[in-house]
């Protein structure tokens, strides 16, 4: 069958009202085309967004001292952190801004390698803000397990650490990450965020 295929009208005015709670650059010309028969099927399509925009910017005006992430360290007697929507804001800018200046543009591949901290975070949306492809590997993968995802999506950079804790455990991050590099001929460049501050 090859008839067109269009979602009953409730349906329609559903999904189009869920659409307009989010920040759009351009609105869809369709809501929905396709054929469900041939699984050949597009949402809004025409339309433009960034989901940044949808998970930060349009929060500011009314929610932007509230917030927006709040880091439970792995050491009970850490700080936790509270971070509010323009705190977090300007961390994705300044993360986004930063990629730009080391030549990541939008299609190019970023391995992000981080333990469970704020920077992993603020490192996918800051990829997303420039529409660079994120792939986030496990903290605690091995060197060939790391080598392999960057080599299978060819990324340009890399995100790490300098360590991440396990309990009361040390996980050298930045080291897996320089024997992994040994085999990885896409990578330009590592970023590397203070965590454990042991020597790099």
């Amino acid at each position: 069958m090859n008839e067109q295929t269009v979602l009953p009208t409730e349906l329609q005015t559903h999904w189009s009202e869920v659409a307009n709670t989010f920040q759009w650059k351009k609105k869809w010309d369709h809501l929905q085309t396709g054929n469900f028969f041939d699984v050949n099927v597009e949402w809004f399509k025409g339309a433009s967004l960034n989901i940044t925009e949808n998970c930060l910017d349009r929060h500011l005006p009314h929610r932007r001292n509230k917030k927006a992430l709040i880091f439970e360290p792995n050491n009970p007697t850490e700080t936790a952190l509270h971070i509010s929507y323009n705190e977090l804001y300007e961390r994705v800018s300044k993360m986004a801004n930063v990629l730009r200046e080391q030549g990541v543009k939008k299609g190019d591949r970023v391995c992000i390698y981080l333990p469970m901290i704020p920077e992993l975070a603020v490192s996918i949306l800051a990829c997303a803000r420039i529409g660079a492809i994120h792939s986030v590997v496990f903290a605690g993968f091995s060197a060939s397990a790391v080598a392999a995802r960057i080599n299978d999506c060819e990324c340009k950079m890399v995100i790490t650490s300098d360590g991440g804790y396990r309990g009361n455990k040390t996980i050298d991050l930045k080291g897996i990450i320089d024997e992994a590099l040994v085999n990885c001929p896409s990578v330009t460049s590592v970023l590397v965020s203070k965590r454990t501050n042991t020597e790099i």
